[in-house]
Parts: C-alpha cells; sequence; structure tokens
C-alpha cells in the first residue's frame, strides 16, 4: 500500500492518484486536496489536516 506524498495517510488499492516527475520520481496522492496544495508549494508541517513529516 502506498503512502500519500503529502500528508502521508495510506492509500486504498484503486483510489488515489500515481503523479510521475521528468526526474522519474513518483508522487502519489490520495485526493485532489493534496495533489493542489502539493503543486502550490505548501508545507504539510503547517497545515493541521496534513501529518507531520518530520
Amino acid at each position: 500500500m502506498a503512502k500519500c506524498s503529502f500528508c502521508n495517510k495510506k492509500i486504498l488499492p484503486g483510489t488515489g492518484k500515481m503523479f510521475v516527475l521528468n526526474s522519474n520520481v513518483i508522487k502519489y496522492f490520495c485526493s485532489r486536496k493534496c495533489e493542489k496544495s502539493w503543486h502550490m508549494g505548501r508545507d504539510p508541517n503547517k497545515l493541521k489536516w496534513a501529518k507531520p513529516t518530520k
């Protein structure tokens, strides 16, 4: 099971989205909210709803 690259939640099989960067780095997102927040450059450590990654 993959984890969301933004909020660290477990992603169930058949759900979520896999985003592949040009540098062959794979990002997994559990929701559109996480995906948009990552694209906007938000820090998940500053958000209450995202689990800290420290």
